[in-house]
């Protein structure tokens, strides 16, 4: 089946052009003003230590994230500024990419307008772009494979379909849940009449190449034994994640992408389905609902689903350009406003704008909090926020304690973290108070073992020391850690012990502190 391709002046391809540079350069700018306020998140800490250990895998993720910090640490360093330096860009790029579906859908300037605004000020995106995770890049990945997507629907050459391919393998690198959001593109185009180019190699081939980037990983999790599976097992049979209803799922949608956009990602959305112009490309709204299926069905969390929003976006953009061309078009520019009040009004709880006593008392005020995605999480501040504080207090006291051992002791002592936040911020801001490295059971950090320390003195750093008791001779509580007030509560409750002559050697007992949750 042939299709038109969409054609404009080039007069409009310019102007649409500077529209995208714009907003993707004011995205770029935000981030790179606001990214160095708070300290390292856990997360990157994990990220650094992993990148010590290069693989092809680690047990809650594929390697391309710990690739690119290692990589950024090399060209750039160590600040907040270095390693957040590519997250910044890739939360520039969403935005511009949203601006570039929209015009291949055949979007003018109102349609960019709408749909760049739209990604700019969606509280996810402002969050993610403003600190290293897999998350900053994942977007990239999945809208990177739907516009190559829309520009063969478009009648674009077939051997896009090895683009295609290529950013669907690399997003499988960087992600796991591109899988599912692959499932939901295939069954897209099974169900409309692109189901077409499944009698063609390219797309085979486009197959074949993300396959082949992906086979590393596969080999690695073989290997391993399926660590990462049997890290989501674990995680499903606990308490961990916050449990959302089906309706609480989709409601937290409107949350995460700011309620400002919603007329313009649902309009998007039934413009795919109701519309004559809008309904080439429903293969995309098709997408969209099997994630969102799959999603509930595996009791995700919420921001699961957000890198599926700019084609949404882009699709609204259009649809509005086209409803509001010649009647009420006050619309369109009220939307823009709307999206960009609302997102200035909430961009306090995704970026770190505000200290964090005032950013507490801004929250009361507007009666806005981000939602919870996980149990555990009780901080004054938003999780993204409270997991950026505390971090080199606490390696300053157990550098306190380590240094004031007996030296025959502290030449020996392992320190034996709770989960890998601790570990890497041991490890990353240890060096500066002539630490040894970490050792723990948590993630990735079981896996690397526990060196060459045998279990006779350990520093031990838990909430309470009623494991610790059983398990070795003698047990010292030599205080609390420092820490700070905006830091998670569990990490201002920790305790450094001081255990000596575990009761079997370390590397015999190692299996027992494996902890993948």
């Amino acid at each position: 089946m042939a299709t038109a391709i969409i054609q404009r002046s080039p007069g409009r391809i310019g102007a649409e052009r500077l529209l995208i540079i714009a907003f993707g350069a004011t995205a770029l700018l935000i981030h790179f003003l606001t990214n160095g306020r708070y300290g390292y998140f856990r997360d990157e800490l994990y990220y650094i230590a992993c990148g010590q250990h290069l693989a092809f895998g680690y047990v809650d993720q594929p390697p391309l994230s710990i690739l690119l910090i290692r990589l950024s640490r090399t060209l750039f360093g160590d600040s907040l500024f270095a390693i957040r330096f590519f997250p910044a860009l890739a939360g520039a790029g969403i935005v511009a990419l949203t601006g570039a579906i929209s015009r291949e859908m055949g979007g003018r300037g109102w349609a960019v307008a709408l749909s760049c605004a739209a990604s700019l000020c969606a509280l996810f995106y402002l969050a993610v772009g403003n600190f290293f995770s897999m998350n900053a890049f994942e977007p990239l990945f999945w809208m990177g494979c739907i516009y190559s997507l829309v520009r063969i629907i478009n009648g674009g050459p077939p051997k896009l379909w090895l683009w295609f391919g290529l950013l669907a393998g690399l997003g499988l690198e960087n992600k796991h849940s591109m899988a599912f959001f692959g499932a939901g593109i295939f069954v897209g185009l099974l169900l409309t009449p692109e189901r077409h180019h499944f009698r063609e190699k390219w797309i085979w081939l486009g197959g074949l190449v993300a396959f082949a980037i992906a086979l590393p990983n596969v080999f690695w999790q073989a290997q391993h034994h399926w660590p990462t599976y049997e890290l989501l097992s674990n995680i499903a049979h606990s308490n961990k994640n916050v449990v959302l209803s089906p309706l609480q799922f989709v409601l937290q949608q409107i949350t995460l992408v700011n309620p400002a956009t919603l007329p313009l990602w649902l309009g998007g959305l039934i413009w795919m389905f109701g519309s004559r112009e809008g309904r080439r490309y429903r293969a995309l709204g098709i997408a969209y609902l099997v994630t969102l299926v799959e999603l509930v069905i595996m009791q995700g969390k919420s921001y699961y689903l957000a890198p599926a929003y700019p084609m949404l976006f882009a699709a609204g953009g259009v649809a509005a350009e086209n409803l509001f061309a010649n009647r009420m078009r006050w619309i369109k520019p009220a939307l823009l406003a709307a999206i960009i009040v609302l997102g200035a009004l909430f961009a306090p709880c995704a970026l770190p704008i505000l200290s964090p006593d005032k950013l507490v008392t801004y929250m009361r005020a507007i009666h806005f909090a981000p939602p919870r995605t996980e149990t555990s999480h009780t901080a004054a501040l938003p999780q993204l926020f409270a997991d950026q504080f505390g971090w080199e207090e606490m390696v300053g006291s157990v550098a306190h304690v380590y240094h004031h051992l007996r030296p025959e002791d502290e030449k020996r002592a392992a320190i034996f973290c709770q989960n890998y936040g601790e570990a890497g911020a041991i490890d990353f801001f240890g060096s500066k108070y002539q630490l040894p490295q970490a050792i723990s059971g948590h993630q990735s950090y079981f896996l690397w073992g526990p060196r060459d320390y045998t279990g006779g003195v350990v520093l031990v750093l838990d909430t309470d020391a009623d494991d610790e008791r059983e398990q070795f001779t003698s047990v010292e509580d030599l205080g609390q850690v420092v820490s700070s007030p905006w830091a998670m509560p569990w990490e201002r409750r920790m305790h450094i012990y001081l255990c000596r002559d575990l009761k079997a050697s370390l590397p015999e007992f190692w299996p027992h502190v494996k902890k993948w949750l």
